[in-house]
């Protein structure tokens, strides 16, 4: 049975019981669940040309599930907002059991938070990533016809189709339109043509079509220009920054500049880019050397690493709990001699049950704050809570609310990203703390609107010796 044959059937059907098997007019989960089961376990081509053929057909399949993907996102987020503006409803007609939220707009903002975390739990990503690949999903919905069409039809990767919205994000709707038909309409347009070559013709025919757009998009570019952090291999970070294009080319020529002046220095054995790094760091912070930054870290490591010889990584974090991922324990006892010879360096012994989950006092403040604030950040490790989300962990956060009588402790407390948080005083998110059976560390059980769960269980704790 070749691949162009296999593919006509649905699972569960009897084989040759017709060249292509109608789908169901409703699947569900689990029909698509027994399609997965189907592929893998299906025999493959033993030819070269079948295997080709297979791959490209499993490239189309790709598409079309981005397809349904996008349909999906596109009506749930329908759904909840009606459902929101039905709440409202209900609220202003009974003004004695008004609640938060009270208008239409504060509702589907509420409504549109929790779609992007139910969406970023259930396809394992980010909030954050969750709301543009919705915000992609509404667009070939609305105004993008034919990208729709290629994706759906297997001749257009999801990450174009992404590319072409954004190319075109800063255009009126009939502008978009066209350059949606002209690229998209017929498949001959777009065959051959790799990603960066799509990206930058979308780029051109939209600056052609309205070049003011163009100058409003790149004005407001410049307003989005920011610094961000990220962890790198080997107790390394890639520092970035994101700015107009005058600024970016004067900043780097002056690292470069200073590079080839002290590449002169016979004495000076740093090649350039050891010599601009090293500027770089000199000249944000002020310091004469790179090694001398007056900045406050906080370095998570066992007793058994920092005085044992012990081989566990410790974690880095900043005074806000921002995880940077962790370091080799020789760097870890190396970072903190450096900072003991300087007298910028503290100890504090944070205890462990024989679990490894960390123990702390209970407090009946409101806030978690103090030592309390701060067991929370080095136990979750500067990492938010939920599941995919890698966002940095800004908000202390109560399981159960703290207007449901949820107690200000490290056992009802953990670390969110501000989306997540947010996400969570939605309508049908509960949310609810325990002890890990397998691992007995801390863990929160998320419950969405649609009634699924998700475990988070915090990282695991340096060992004590």
């Amino acid at each position: 049975m070749t691949m162009r044959r296999a593919v006509g059937f649905l699972p569960g059907s009897p084989e040759g019981a017709g060249s292509a098997a109608t789908p169901s007019a409703a699947p569900v989960a689990a029909d698509v669940a027994r399609m997965h089961a189907w592929l893998l376990a299906a025999s493959k081509p033993g030819q070269a040309s079948g295997q080709v053929e297979m791959l490209r057909a499993l490239e189309d399949l790709s598409g079309a599930i981005a397809a349904v993907q996008a349909q999906l996102m596109v009506e749930l987020d329908q759904t909840t907002r009606a459902e929101a503006r039905q709440m409202v409803a209900r609220t202003e007609a009974d003004p004695a059991g008004r609640s938060v939220p009270v208008t239409v707009r504060s509702a589907e903002r509420e409504a549109a938070r929790s779609v992007r975390s139910q969406v970023g739990l259930a396809l394992r990503v980010s909030p954050h990533r969750a709301g543009t690949l919705i915000g992609v999903a509404k667009m070939l919905h609305a105004e993008m016809p034919a990208t729709l069409g290629a994706l759906r039809a297997g001749r257009l990767p999801h990450e174009r189709a992404i590319i072409l919205v954004k190319e075109t994000a800063c255009l009126e709707a009939d502008d978009r339109a066209r350059i949606d038909a002209e690229l998209c309409a017929d498949p001959a347009t777009l065959e051959g043509i790799g990603t960066r070559q799509l990206e930058a013709m979308a780029r051109a025919r939209a600056a052609e079509l309205d070049p003011a757009a163009a100058v409003r998009r790149a004005a407001k570019a410049a307003k989005d220009r920011y610094v961000s952090i990220r962890p790198a291999p080997d107790a390394m970070v890639r520092l970035s920054a994101l700015l107009p294009v005058a600024e970016g080319v004067r900043t780097y020529a002056a690292l470069k500049q200073a590079a080839d002046t002290a590449r002169t220095d016979p004495d000076d054995d740093r090649n350039r880019h050891q010599v601009m790094a090293d500027t770089l760091v000199e000249r944000v912070t002020g310091q004469e050397t790179a090694g001398q930054v007056p900045v406050t870290v906080n370095l998570i490591v066992s007793d058994r690493t920092l005085l044992a010889a012990g081989h566990e990584p410790a974690v880095i974090t900043d005074v806000s709990g921002t995880s940077y991922g962790p370091v080799p324990a020789q760097v870890a006892r190396n970072l903190t001699a450096t900072g003991l010879d300087v007298d910028a360096a503290w100890l504090r012994t944070i205890y462990a049950s024989s679990g490894g989950d960390l123990i702390a006092a209970g407090s009946k403040r409101r806030f978690f704050a103090g030592g309390l604030a701060d067991l929370l950040r080095v136990r979750d490790q500067g990492i938010c809570r939920t599941p995919w989300c890698d966002a940095p962990a800004r908000h202390l956060d109560h399981a159960k609310p703290a207007t449901a009588a949820g107690p200000t402790t490290l056992d009802n407390g953990q670390g969110l990203c501000e989306a997540c948080n947010q996400a969570k005083e939605a309508p049908g998110w509960n949310a609810a703390a325990d002890t890990d059976p397998t691992t007995g560390r801390h863990r929160v059980t998320t419950t969405t609107p649609a009634g699924l769960h998700y475990a988070s269980v915090a990282p695991p704790p340096p060992r004590p010796a």
